[in-house]
């Protein structure tokens, strides 16, 4: 299963996912039926820390082989350090997507701490990740998914070069921080696709709701993850609550 996603997502397939703040294993496992190919953990904003992720990674391997196609755990890392990333995949996560990657140096640590020598520095410690990957740790190389995010000034400014960086899978576009950083981000998004696709890699990014997922990926995105399930709950709530007294105003009405 996580072969197959990582093999999707490096082959610029459209991947749509799910963004998790809550820390909530038992709202992961039913949103992990419903057809996500990914939903991701979100450790660095969220409102969940070790003992969140590895549960939640739990939920989604047991509600993701339940819905019309299988659904696999991402985390979206607190920080780029070795603690963060090996924690994630230690845990089981098919992949990292590492924030705040202002240049190549800082992307190539991303990939070191996410793969084990020759390629990286990983500590060997895989606890749930032996179960999926087996022992083999090349294939754990292979198959681990490192996404880094282009969310700053200076990530837009070395682009390119962060593209270029062997064993960064994927660009993963943080918009509302890029808009604080830099103000209107329409050029500066056609500049990450430009460089990510010269460099035959995918690029992410996140959509408030689907029709804004589907307009990413008409624009050339080639993931996307829709946010999330907080906001969304609210939203959700709100508008049953709405149509409730709308309801009652309309009997007193009549």
């Amino acid at each position: 299963m996580i072969e197959d996603f990582v093999r999707r997502v490096r082959s610029r397939e459209a991947v749509v996912g799910y963004w998790l703040l809550a820390d909530s294993p038992v709202m992961a496992e039913r949103l992990a039926t419903g057809g996500y190919d990914y939903l991701c953990l979100d450790q660095q904003h969220g409102l969940m820390g070790y003992h969140g992720i590895r549960d939640g990674l739990l939920a989604i391997d047991a509600g993701g082989g339940l819905g019309p196609r299988p659904t696999v755990g991402l985390v979206r890392t607190a920080a780029n350090d070795p603690r963060c990333v090996g924690q994630a995949l230690d845990a089981g996560a098919a992949g990292v997507i590492v924030p705040m990657i202002d240049d190549a140096e800082a992307a190539r640590a991303a990939v070191r701490h996410a793969k084990y020598p020759p390629q990286g520095r990983r500590s060997y410690g895989p606890m749930r990740a032996e179960l999926r990957r087996g022992p083999d740790l090349a294939v754990v190389n292979d198959t681990t998914l490192v996404a880094v995010m282009i969310e700053t000034a200076s990530g837009l400014e070395h682009v390119e070069e962060i593209a270029a960086v062997p064993g960064v899978d994927a660009l993963y576009v943080g918009p509302y921080d890029l808009a604080l950083a830099i103000g209107d981000t329409e050029a500066a998004l056609k500049r990450i696709l430009l460089a990510a696709h010269d460099n035959e890699k995918p690029v992410g990014i996140h959509a408030d709701d689907g029709a804004m997922a589907a307009e990413r990926l008409a624009l050339g995105f080639d993931f996307v993850s829709i946010e999330g399930d907080l906001v969304h709950l609210e939203q959700v709530a709100q508008s049953h609550l709405d149509r409730a007294h709308r309801r009652e105003r309309n009997s007193h009405a009549s």
